[in-house]
């Protein structure tokens, strides 16, 4: 792990989707290149070791699942939720070990009209002060059925997008509905990064009128319908 600072946690986060979701399926493993460079994995594909709830001590097993290899969410159903339509009673997933400049790589695909995301910048204290369902608040790597989302409206709600606040740009490409889509998360000192299959979709620096870091930098998988494999960070 090359971080200079030990200050965050990943966290996967349930959301209002009444779809599923995985994380970790396929090749969730280190090539021996990628373990000498210093990279993590996330996941070993078979346990939730390393995970436990958003202000729990344990999984919440009502929300997640391992099948196939990969850490699933549970289908939320007709649960109640929140004005913002977030569950009333959460339980977002988050790693025990934190964290300070990294880099994250994830594969993921959603169901149709699927909306989650991946957190950073996530405090576990802030967000139980704040979020009364166990959800981490923060900024958040948008991850979107950008075609059947309810939430497809707004170009900075859609797949890649810093959520609210930068849009991709046009150099994205999203897979299908069902295929895997590969994403990289790169943020170092103040500077931030976006990369969607391949291509950088948003750059930020903190700082800038437009973001602002309240909390410790974390990183959050968020909500329902995602799927996503080979969490690793470096």
């Amino acid at each position: 792990m090359r971080a200079s600072l030990t200050l965050v946690s990943f966290v996967i986060a349930a959301g209002a989707s009444l779809a599923s979701a995985q994380v970790g399926a396929g090749s969730n493993a280190l090539t021996a290149t990628e373990r000498a460079a210093g990279w993590r994995l996330l996941f070993d594909g078979k346990t939730f070791k390393g995970w436990k709830g958003l202000g729990y001590d344990s999984v919440p097993t009502a929300h997640w699942k391992i099948a196939n290899g990969a850490i699933e969410k549970i289908a939320s159903g007709k649960v109640a939720k929140m004005p913002d339509g977030q569950p009333a009673n959460g339980g977002d997933l988050m790693t025990v070990d934190t964290f300070g400049d990294f880099e994250l790589v994830f594969q993921w695909k959603v169901t149709p009209g699927a909306n989650s995301g991946l957190k950073y910048n996530v405090s576990e204290e802030f967000s139980l002060k704040n979020a009364s369902n166990h959800a981490a608040l923060g900024f958040e790597y948008q991850v979107l059925d950008d075609s059947l989302s309810e939430d497809n409206k707004l170009a900075t709600h859609r797949a890649g997008a810093l959520y609210d606040l930068f849009p991709p740009n046009d150099k994205k490409r999203l897979k299908p509905v069902g295929q895997w889509n590969s994403s990289r998360l790169v943020f170092r000192g103040n500077h931030g990064e976006h990369w969607l299959n391949g291509a950088k979709v948003v750059e930020f620096d903190l700082g800038v009128a437009e973001v602002s870091s309240p909390e410790t930098v974390g990183y959050a998988l968020e909500q329902a319908a995602a799927m996503a494999q080979t969490l690793k960070a470096g």
